[in-house]
């Protein structure tokens, strides 16, 4: 297919493998599976896996797989230099195949590794020079199941579900506007308008689509035919209902992405230098071949045998035999906790609201880790934040693995680890040979935890409950209507995610960063023996070197209360006040789960924010007009 440039962290989201993009010459192409974004044995005698390999023991037990890798970076070929690993490209595919002409308004069938441009054959261009060049049509047919399929026009058109006219077809737009101005018309007589194509409903508990149901007369239904371009494989008909969407359209995609903070199984034991050292290209190799034959039992004799042909012995011999094997052990995760894989017979697995999976990263964020990959220290708390504030940490080092475990389709629902995984690939691996496209960067951030006693007392008041109950009724609302799986939406989650929100907002005008490179990660919970309230806000690089220490620094008492104080105050008015703080009793944003928040005082670009600008709401941070008392932060 055309070649085109991308970064490779946007390679795992948001156009990882499944989803459509376009390349700098107008085509629009899908990312193809995994299978092939590295070559087979024996198909390039430079290529060095070992180069791409990551890991990080937590996440590998949690995704079920044995490593990471990160996308390949493309490489010119030369006569010079280290030749390794280059030329290697992601494949990408043409899609969708439909082509369309803007002046004879025919539309034709390419396929999908077409690589030249496409012109138009029909006869009213005979007399022209050159043949009009077609473009892609702006539709596509999605099911629910991840399925992705070029738009059926020429079943539409004849009304079958399986038509033996194979006339010309053309999509003309009339005077109206949306679909209903669109139409497809046949040679043979034909034509068809498409309204209602993205059309669904709920009959019976079961959704319907006016694709599947009106596509044919006859009661004939037309169900998704189960393809998946993005694999090139024959499909199969899955047996749920299909619908039309722009394939630019939000519902077509929703990249599943886990992410982890590393955390050391032996905090201290292992110095960034031995780190590196065992993450060499020429190391990695070995030290899997060692894994696979020795695991937990293998002595620092052999692995210090093995290493000593790797590397410069000089390397090696400064380094301890408790470091080595300490470094080992912290690579493939043994000796640490064991991580519950998510259950498979759970209808939902949502990262950002997994308690148990969160509570180690609390845990271990609340001291003062001293390691290569995790370090904090405490700077101190002021007086002013004390009575809303236990903890807070400067998060000088940290590391963070997001990996792609596969997509949804429709809507942004909960998909299992098992049936992502199966999306990305042809065929699945062994256990010791699985793995899943990540990427991973490196920051600093700062920690602050909630004052137990005070947000306890606080969220146990009846109009917090009331206030938080609002959002929590809507989203109960969205749920039922969308098939989504409810949540409880507490207040002490909704006040953490607006705090987030106000704080990202006014660091980026006091530090200096962009709006797209401040993150949040929330640490909530209820259950007994996990109780937590604390987020970190945090900024990632995907640089070796990660930032520079401008958070860090905030993080400081002299630094960190004006800067508080100012999010707060900013944050009693918006510019869109009072109709924003109005609006916030009959909810606003997506599926009106927001209250009193909106682009003027707490949204932030969808990548910082963990829960995509949903359950925010300025009125339980600072409270609202008529209860100016109500915000757990209304007495700063």
């Amino acid at each position: 297919m055309s070649t085109g440039n991308m970064r490779r962290a946007q390679l795992v989201t948001p156009f990882g493998v499944g989803a459509m993009s376009v390349l700098v010459n107008g085509t629009s192409v899908i990312t193809a599976g995994i299978d092939h974004w590295y070559p087979g044995p024996g198909e390039n005698p430079n290529f060095e896996l070992s180069e791409y390999e990551e890991h990080d023991w937590r996440l590998q037990e949690r995704l079920a797989v044995a490593a990471f890798r990160l996308p390949p970076d493309y490489r010119r070929n030369s006569g010079q230099g280290d030749q390794r690993n280059r030329g290697l490209k992601v494949p990408v595919l043409r899609f969708p195949r439909w082509n369309f002409c803007p002046y004879c308004k025919r539309i034709e069938m390419s396929t999908l590794t077409m690589r030249q441009i496409e012109r138009c054959k029909d006869k009213a261009h005979d007399d022209a020079k050159y043949k009009p060049r077609m473009t892609q049509v702006p539709f596509v047919a999605i099911c629910a199941d991840g399925h992705l399929d070029d738009f059926p026009f020429s079943e539409w058109v004849h009304r079958s579900i399986n038509p033996t006219c194979g006339g010309v077809l053309r999509l003309k737009a009339s005077g109206g506007g949306g679909l209903e101005g669109q139409t497809v018309s046949c040679e043979c007589g034909q034509s068809r308008s498409l309204r209602g194509i993205t059309d669904s409903r709920t009959e019976n508990g079961e959704e319907r689509t006016t694709l599947s149901d009106r596509l044919a007369g006859g009661g004939d239904v037309y169900e998704c035919p189960g393809a998946k371009p993005w694999l090139a494989v024959e499909s199969s008909p899955c047996g749920l209902p299909i619908r039309g969407a722009l394939r630019g359209s939000g519902n077509v995609y929703f990249p599943k992405v886990q992410s982890s903070i590393y955390i050391p199984i032996e905090e201290g034991a292992v110095s960034t230098e031995v780190h590196e050292l065992l993450g060499h290209p020429s190391v990695a190799g070995a030290l899997n071949a060692l894994h696979v034959a020795y695991g937990p039992d293998l002595d620092a004799a052999t692995l210090r045998k093995v290493l000593t042909r790797s590397v410069p012995p000089e390397r090696i011999l400064p380094v301890s035999d408790d470091e080595l094997l300490a470094a080992y052990r912290d690579r493939f995760g043994i000796g640490g906790e064991e991580i519950q894989p998510p259950s498979e017979d759970a209808a939902a697995e949502a990262p950002s609201a997994d308690e148990i999976w969160r509570l180690p990263e609390f845990r271990a964020m609340r001291e003062t880790p001293s390691d290569s990959r995790l370090a904090a220290s405490d700077p101190g708390l002021d007086p002013a934040l004390a009575p809303f504030v236990a903890r807070v940490r400067s998060v000088d080092v940290l590391r963070e693995t997001r990996a792609l475990y596969g997509f949804t389709r429709v809507r942004d629902d909960s998909l299992r680890i098992s049936s992502g995984k199966a999306l990305l690939r042809r065929s699945a691996l062994l256990p010791e040979q699985d793995w899943l496209p990540a990427y991973v960067v490196k920051g600093e951030g700062i920690y602050l935890e909630f004052e137990p006693n005070a947000i306890g007392a606080w969220e146990q008041r009846p109009e917090v409950q009331a206030r938080a109950g609002l959002i929590q009724a809507r989203q109960r609302v969205a749920a039922q209507t969308r098939g989504l799986q409810s949540r409880d939406i507490s207040p002490r989650f909704v006040m953490l995610h607006t705090f987030a929100h106000v704080l990202i907002n006014e660091l980026i005008f006091t530090c200096g960063y962009s709006s797209a490179s401040l993150r949040e990660r929330l640490y909530v919970s209820h259950a007994a023996g996990a109780e937590m309230a604390a987020v970190l806000i945090y900024t990632a690089a995907g640089d070796s070197e990660g930032t520079m220490g401008g958070l860090v620094r905030m993080a400081r008492p002299e630094n960190l209360v004006p800067v508080v104080q100012s999010a707060i105050s900013d944050a009693r008015w918006c510019s869109t006040d009072p109709v924003c703080m109005d609006t916030g009793e009959k909810g606003q944003g997506v599926n009106s789960c927001n209250g009193a928040a909106c682009h003027g005082c707490a949204l932030l670009p969808e990548t910082s924010c963990e829960e995509y600008n949903q359950f925010l709401d300025r009125g339980l941070l600072i409270g609202t007009f008529d209860q100016p008392d109500l915000g757990y932060y209304s007495s700063l």
